[in-house]
């Protein structure tokens, strides 16, 4: 049975941020590959939200009707992060780390996790240090173990800066073992650079 990775959204989402990371989960990360998990969105209430590219997705589940058994947790970046929707987000994502729980973060849900002390013993990365302590505050005690990468998996948390998309997915798949790591690589690389290099 496939185990289901939910990705939240919020208004404002963006759009492009999760997209090659959900069609590797959904579809194999190549043709022929096999199928571990399937997607689902989550967002505040089952209502559709818009992303900054114009698209209403109709979320799957709501925060009170997401399920507890899921592989993985993944907050797609957006304008909301700091709006009292993403609070509700708190407790769910702090219950998912004391389970041993995969999440990713990334762009603003990066400064959201560092807002919230979540990334205090992990290596990571966002958007700039700078906007990470201004965003962390006194809650954000770790900036020695900041990265300047595009995106950083250390322990069950992955993080990634808004135009590291494609880091961001390869992280997580390796993270998740959707395929071997030879495939993941070849993947990403596919659909960094394309047939031209």
């Amino acid at each position: 049975m496939k185990q289901e990775v939910l990705f939240f959204i919020l208004d404002g989402y963006a759009d492009w941020e999760g997209a090659f990371l959900s069609v590797c989960l959904n579809t194999g990360v190549m043709p022929g590959s096999e199928i571990k998990y399937i997607t689902k969105v989550v967002a505040p209430t089952l209502d559709p939200v818009p992303s900054i590219g114009g698209f209403r997705t109709l979320p799957d589940y709501s925060f009170q009707t997401m399920p507890t058994d899921y592989a993985a947790l993944i907050l797609i970046g957006g304008m909301s992060w700091q709006s009292p929707e993403a609070e509700q987000i708190v407790p769910i994502v702090q219950k998912a780390l004391d389970q041993g729980k995969i999440v990713g973060a990334i762009c603003n849900a990066s400064l959201f996790m560092g807002k919230h002390g979540f990334l205090n013993n992990v290596k990571h990365t966002s958007n700039t240090l700078p906007v990470l302590k201004q965003w962390g505050g006194d809650k954000y005690t770790n900036e020695k173990n900041y990265i300047e990468k595009q995106a950083v998996g250390d322990k069950n948390i992955v993080t990634a800066n808004g135009t590291g998309y494609m880091e961001f997915t390869r992280e997580l798949l390796l993270l998740l073992k959707a395929d071997t790591p030879e495939r993941i690589e070849e993947t990403c690389d596919y659909y960094k650079n394309g047939f031209i290099k």
